[in-house]
């Protein structure tokens, strides 16, 4: 992944970057890839991806690494920032002929030195079960393809099972399965189990057992990924036909739903408390929702191209004691049910089990911020920090196109209405983002794009006398048609909503299995040539249905935006504040397709098949030993 030499200053690849808590470097002797570190020909293959097991080694070194690249699969011991990477060594490497893996996630209650459980899904619809330190290979499901024959695009084993797990299809349906079981030598009979606005659940008739024990068919298109909430109650679903959709699991309830901007969806992570979701795709904005409000609550605008990966980094959330926020619009009921939802799960982390014990008897309510990061098909690492001015709104503020006045506090908003101020501080640390590589991947835009990015720290209760250039922008009014949110407790499985996704006359339809993710040269030429004309929200006049419908792709999309634009599915840009990231640069020559937080590092990858660490600020210099100034690669220190 090193940086060619002679390029433009703007398209090389940035080897570390600086936030509020330090310097994060990239380690080059940590870089994983094939063995041969020579770039992968990706040209229509599947994304690079990357999944990780600790299998509690006595050593201390209990990290495990498997990655994807074209046809072949490597395991690995993950050194991380510790050593460097040895990639003569892999534990074990497979090839594979006809398909190629797509996906994968590994068991963590099941993994031990001796023994791992891994789920490879592949191109043409099969999901293997592998052991790649005993080096077998015990099962393989949907071997006729007599399940689904579309490809797989998200494999995950159900939080808390030894032998459950979940698969889906870019033929936009998801399958439930059980390691015990076969998948029977016919096609699957199903009976209805349940069905909602724009999905239904089918469970498997058979005398005897076998998978699929259940099948859901979501949405329309593509199923491009799903996530189990933290506490493994309730699923998220990003699709191509723009919708997330909540479900709570084991009722196959749907909670509630969004729509992007336009475009599909094409990734969503939890926060590690449960209480927000962030999705991203073709809209090039990562969307930060609310499960508790089921309401879009923030967008965040950085990317010039569509958004791969979001995740949130759960070592950088920080929970503080400070004041409480200003307003709450509604009751008090509302607002301590939404601070104490969830207060009864596991914690990983014990910021988040602080977080959980607020109520209503507590006088100093905690002070929050939500660290997360997002990659795209820009070649571009953004981080972004949701702070407390977002997540507990104030009082209005006029909004201007010069700047941002501080609030003057003289007339409260109406009941049911939730507006938003902001309260940021912005650092010198100013740096412009990179425009993308020269090598355009599908969707990426050409053109030198030089807008700036401020990074900033935001010490949450610091009111500056103006903000010209805030991370996030306020608005003046709620969305229209306001949204009544929804208030759970963490014991409930299963919630409903009575707003309405779409019309009862596209749920007639039923489910469409018309849209693949898989890169043809008709979509994808296309794709790049609507996203070159429209690639920045700047193009893009949030009242303008002409423009938005010119990117959708059928006669249903169209009607779709027109339905959903203005509304607490989908609203104005106006409507919500506007993000803009902390970081934001360019790391790799290809588009990016992994980004996962871990305690000591963030793993990135690219399409060319490189698995890069950066060190978080202060654990460089566990690998100072390794660091050898005459074998770094060539790249721009910013």
């Amino acid at each position: 992944m090193a940086a060619e030499g002679g390029g433009k200053e703007m398209n090389e690849i940035k080897t570390q970057f600086t936030t509020r808590e330090g310097v994060y470097k990239l380690l080059t002797h940590s870089e994983y890839s094939r063995p041969n570190r020579v770039p992968f020909n990706s040209q229509g293959s599947n994304p690079v991806k990357v999944s990780f097991v600790n299998v509690n080694d006595q050593s201390g070194n209990g990290d495990r690494i498997c990655f994807n690249v074209g046809r072949e699969l490597y395991f690995y011991i993950y050194k991380g920032v510790r050593k460097a990477a040895d990639l003569s060594k892999p534990i074990d490497k497979r090839i594979y002929k006809g398909t190629q893996p797509t996906c994968h996630d590994f068991n963590p209650l099941t993994a031990t030195a001796e023994s791992v459980s891994l789920l490879v899904g592949f191109s043409a619809g099969q999901v293997q079960l592998i052991d790649p330190i005993k080096k077998e290979t015990s099962k393989l499901f949907n071997e006729e393809r007599l399940i689904d024959k579309s490809r797989v695009t998200c494999v995950r084993w159900v939080p808390g099972s030894e032998s459950l797990f979940l698969v889906a299809h870019s033929s936009g349906s998801m399958y439930l399965y059980n390691v015990e079981n076969t998948c029977g030598t016919t096609a699957p009979h199903y009976q209805l189990l349940k069905q909602g606005e724009n999905y239904a659940v089918h469970t498997c008739k058979s005398k005897s057992a076998r998978n699929p024990l259940l099948r859901w068919t979501v949405g329309e298109g593509a199923l491009n990924e799903f996530a189990f909430s933290p506490d493994g109650k309730f699923l998220a679903c990003a699709s191509q036909d723009g919708f997330l959709r909540v479900f709570g699991f084991d009722a196959a309830e749907l909670h509630g739903t969004m729509k992007s901007y336009f475009g599909g969806l094409l990734c969503v992570c939890w926060s590690p408390d449960g209480r927000y979701i962030v999705a991203g795709g073709e809209d090039d904005l990562v969307t930060v929702w609310s499960f508790s409000d089921c309401r879009v609550i923030a967008r965040g605008h950085g990317h010039k191209s569509w958004v791969s990966v979001v995740a949130f980094d759960h070592c950088t959330t920080s929970v503080e004691d400070g004041d409480p926020p200003a307003e709450f619009s509604g009751s008090d009921e509302e607002f301590h049910e939404q601070i104490n939802f969830g207060a009864g799960r596991d914690r990983a982390n014990s910021a988040h089990s602080r977080l959980s014990k607020r109520n209503s008897t507590d006088s100093r309510p905690v002070s929050v911020t939500y660290r997360f990061g997002s990659v795209g098909q820009d070649t571009q690492l953004c981080l972004w920090d949701l702070t407390e001015d977002i997540l507990f709104p104030h009082l209005p503020l006029s909004r201007t196109r010069t700047h941002t006045n501080v609030m003057s506090a003289t007339s409260p908003p109406a009941t049911g209405q939730t507006t938003t101020t902001t309260t940021t501080t912005t650092t010198t640390n100013t740096t412009t983002t990179s425009t993308v590589s020269t090598t355009n991947p599908s969707g990426t835009n050409g053109k030198d794009n030089a807008s700036n990015s401020s990074t900033s720290g935001n010490p949450a209760n610091s009111l500056p006398g103006t903000l010209p250039r805030s991370n996030s922008l306020p608005h003046s009014s709620a969305p229209t048609g306001g949204s009544t949110p929804n208030s759970h407790t963490g014991s409930n499985s299963s919630s409903t909503k009575g707003n309405s996704i779409i019309d009862s006359a596209f749920i007639a339809t039923g489910v469409s299995k018309f849209a693949t993710l898989s890169l043809h040269d008709s979509r994808k030429e296309r794709h790049e040539k609507d996203h070159k004309r429209n690639h920045s929200m700047g193009h893009i006049s949030s009242k303008s249905s002409d423009k938005l419908n010119q990117l959708s792709s059928s006669r249903t999309a169209k009607t779709e935006v027109a339905k959903t634009l203005g509304t607490t599915l989908c609203p104005r840009m106006e409507d919500v504040p506007l993000l803009e990231p902390l970081v934001c640069k360019k790391i790799a020559h290809e588009r990016l397709t992994v980004l996962i937080f871990l305690e000591d590092c963030l793993v990135t990858a690219c399409q060319e098949g490189f698995v890069c660490t950066w060190a978080r600020p202060g654990k460089v210099g566990l690998l100072s030993s390794q660091n050898n100034p005459a074998n770094s690669p060539s790249g721009t220190v910013v």
